[in-house]
This record gives structure tokens, sequence and C-alpha cells, in this order.
């Protein structure tokens, strides 16, 4: 930490105190910072207090801040201290930048994209934990990044990285960088999409040379990207992630997990990475071979003669959605939560797939007019009773092999704390139901 002096009796604010902002002050601590955190909610603030943080209202203090780390889930727009972050914009720091200071000589790999970020991550996990890497995986994906200890040059970090966190940083660089798609979301915060995707391609803004980006550059908004990145001057040697390159390791993979485009996708980008790296098809078949795919992204609950239980209960928008409903036939579809602002179900080209869609959540106005001339549907209100409609209407239906599947296209706080509690709700009444 010798070139992070620069932060020794720094006046140091924090804005945001959830578990970025603690790990943030834990880390400031350590480097002799002065720190100052803040959060809106009272709650938090005892918090604050318990951990031996001083509470501070740094926008009045007389003396000024020399830097303001805000938590990602903070817009300023729209905050209480509007006026004050604005004024001090060039002091404002976020965590992915702290953490670059401190890891400059280890490997970074990091990874955004509106979906698949986790799975991708866990592959090339899998992947580099196979060739022998001291391999940490960090960021919304698992531990805060500023929490990961005993690391080392030879340390190296995957990080899944969020819009939001990449809205305000200004020093972040990472040796590998991806964007592995780009479809609606978060746009209440970026407003609209082109704005998303310029936040997002922020991930290679710092880059040099001797860096590489990664596009697929037949996706959409790549293109946009691209010009951006022209734009920015960025220094990187772009990569074309091409899924036909692949193909000849599907000759040696015997995973069933790696049957959807989702996952063949991810799967592409985690090979381009590896194959930078010098890693060989051999460890990578190896590693993708021994793969387990990650809880509530098309995890199979169970699996019947006559049906199938899939909980995708991660799918919080349409396209999340779109990969699972595409990869399986004869749907009995649970869908429904909070739609994400501005988003779209559009299922011309996979209707024939979905035998009847069961509505859950608050907000069933809205499912029921995106689907009523699509699909035969009916309002379920919550996750047991669209099980128990479900029930009811197999013992109806002949055809062969039948999917059970739950895929919201929408967030799970109308009637859940998270996407994970949603999945096992659904798994623990699965497998009660139909085990």
């Amino acid at each position: 930490m010798a070139d992070l002096q620069k932060y020794k009796n720094k006046r140091i604010a924090i804005y945001g105190m959830g578990i970025t902002g603690f790990s943030a002050a834990k880390t400031f601590k350590k480097l002799n910072a002065k720190v100052f955190c803040w959060d809106d909610n009272k709650k938090i603030r005892k918090k604050i207090k318990s951990y031996n943080f001083k509470l501070d209202k740094f926008w009045l203090n007389q003396e000024s801040m020399d830097n303001i780390l805000i938590s990602p889930g903070i817009d300023i727009n729209k905050c209480k201290i509007k006026k004050f972050l604005t004024n001090n914009f060039k002091k404002v720091i976020t965590d992915i930048d702290l953490f670059f200071e401190l890891n400059k000589k280890a490997l970074i790999i990091s990874i955004t994209g509106t979906n698949g970020k986790s799975t991708t991550c866990k592959i090339l996990e899998k992947i580099l934990k196979f060739a022998k890497y001291n391999v940490k995986t960090v960021g919304n994906i698992g531990n805060p990044i500023l929490s990961s200890n005993k690391v080392s040059s030879k340390s190296v970090f995957i990080l899944e990285v969020s819009s939001y966190q990449l809205q305000y940083s200004k020093l972040f660089r990472s040796k590998h960088a991806a964007i592995l798609n780009i479809s609606p979301d978060h746009l209440e915060r970026h407003k609209n999409i082109k704005n998303y995707a310029k936040t997002k391609s922020k991930i290679f803004f710092a880059q040099k040379n001797t860096d590489y980006s990664y596009l697929n550059l037949k996706k959409r908004y790549s293109k946009f990207i691209k010009n951006v990145l022209k734009r920015q001057r960025v220094k990187s040697k772009l990569v074309s992630v091409k899924i036909r390159d692949t193909n000849p390791l599907f000759k040696k993979i015997n995973n069933q997990y790696f049957n959807s485009v989702g996952n063949i996708e991810n799967l592409a980008f985690a090979y381009s990475i590896s194959k930078n790296l010098k890693i060989s098809d051999k460890i990578i078949v190896e590693a993708i071979n021994k793969f387990k795919g990650l809880p509530h992204r098309q995890e199979v609950v169970l699996s019947r003669k006559n049906f199938l239980c899939i909980n995708d209960s991660k799918a919080t928008s349409f396209d999340a959605s779109l990969q699972s409903l595409s990869n399986y036939r004869n749907i009995y579809w649970i869908v429904g939560g909070l739609p994400k602002y501005r988003d779209k179900i559009y299922l011309r080209n996979i209707k024939h797939k979905i035998i009847k869609a069961y509505v859950i959540g608050k907000n069933t106005s809205f499912f029921k007019k995106q689907i009523k001339k699509s699909i035969t549907y009916k309002i379920s209100k919550n996750i047991k009773k669209a099980l128990d409609d479900i029930s009811r209407d197999l013992k109806l239906n002949k055809k062969s092999k039948k999917t059970i599947l739950l895929s919201p296209a929408a967030a799970s706080f109308d009637q859940f704390d998270n996407f994970e509690n949603r999945g096992n709700y659904f798994k623990n009444l699965v497998i009660k139901k139909f085990a």
C-alpha cells in the first residue's frame, strides 16, 4: 500500500453505508485516512456508531473533504445532497476505483453486461482454478471487492461490475474487460438505452494498449459501443468474441448446462479471455465438464419422465426470461413481479413454446396487457397458487415432457426480499408438491 500514502490524514467522506460503504470505510481507516460517514437510513446510521465510524453530515462541514466515495446504489441526481455532490464531482470516487489503486499489480478481469455476468465470472473462475491460478471472484457476485485479504502480485481477480459502479468511476482499469450484452435495464437511472450502453462502455475507458476489451460485435448496441470507444480513443486491443470459436470444444464437452444459447454465449467470452491467458483447450474442457450452474439461473429443481421444473428466478427482465423460454418446450410459465422500467414482452417467436402463463405479483395488469394477445394466461397472484393451478392443468395435458418454469421477467421486491428468496420459496414448494 506504499503508493496509497496519498490518503494518509486525508479527509474522506463516505455516502451510503451499506456493504460497500462499510468495506470502504474499513479500507480507508487502514490507510490512516480521516473517515466521515453518512447514510440517509436511520437504522444504518445506528450501525455506523456501533462500528466506531464517525457519523457526520460532511456536506455541512466547514472543512472541505479531499475525496467523496459514494455507494453504487446512490444516484447523484436524486439524492438529498445532490447540489453538494454536483459541485464536488471532481472529488467523487467509487469502490472499484479504490480497489484498482489497491491492486494495481494483480491481474484484473472485469465482466459487465445486462445478462450472464455472474455465470461468465463463475465459468472463468472454474477454468482459472483448473489452470492453477490464484483466483478470487468478487463484486456483485460475492464478497465486496474491498473485502479481499491475503492479496499478492500473483493474485487474479474476476470482478462482476455493474453499471452503477461504472457510472461515477474515474480510475478503474482491468487487463481484460468484457461487455457481454446490452438490453434495457436500470433505465429509471440511466434514462435511455444509449446512456446505459455508454455507462457500460466505461469499463474500457482507462485501458492501455497492453490491455484487452471483449465484445460480441453481432450483438445489438455493440456498434454503438465501438463508436463510443473510438470517440474516447480507447487504446486496448478489441477482441471480437465469436460463438463459433467454441465449436471445436463441444465435441468434448459433456455438460447439459451448455445446451442453452445464453450459456454458450457466456462460454464464448470465458473462452476468448482464457485463450489470451494461454490456457489450453484441454484444461478448458476439463473445467467446463465439471462446471455446475449457479442457483436461480435455469436451475433444474426436479426432473421427471413427464415434466421438468426449472427455477430461473434471477430473470428480472424479459430479455433474461427470453433465454429460458427459448430453451424449453411445452412451458407452464410463472411470470410477474415488479416490471423493469420501460421493459416490454415480445412473444412472437416463442409463443408456440408456451402452453400457458400464470401471472403473479402485485402488478398483474402490466403482464396481462403485455401477453393477453399472444398466449393463454391465468392470474394466479402468487407462486403457491400458480403451482396449484399448474398441478390441475397438468392432469388435463397429455403432451410428453412439460416444463414448469419460474422465470418472472420482473424484480421480486413486491413479494420477496430478493430473487434468491423467491427462487428458494419456489424450490421448496416444488419439492413438497411434486417430489
